[in-house]
């Protein structure tokens, strides 16, 4: 099971991009995408930003599995 989480392109060279997800950076490819551009959120799978989404379905997806995470650590608190 592959879980999409939006990343944030901050720097890109020679079509590859650095992408942050909550202050954690890696690269990926952007070969895939016609006009990838800094600022812009990608979903990214096996070391490629398959395509581009809108910054606020992007920012309301992180806050979702950010409070999924928060009741998975209070579950796991309670147990």
């Amino acid at each position: 099971m592959c879980l999409a989480i939006p990343s944030k392109i901050v720097k890109i060279e020679n079509s590859i991009g650095t992408i942050d997800v909550d202050g954690v950076t890696r690269e990926a490819s952007l070969l895939l995408l016609e006009d990838a551009k800094i600022g812009d959120y990608v979903i990214v799978h096996a070391g490629f930003a398959l395509h581009k989404i809108d910054e606020s379905v992007a920012m309301e997806t992180l806050l979702l599995l950010k409070e999924a995470a928060a009741l998975v650590d209070k579950a796991n608190d309670e147990a």
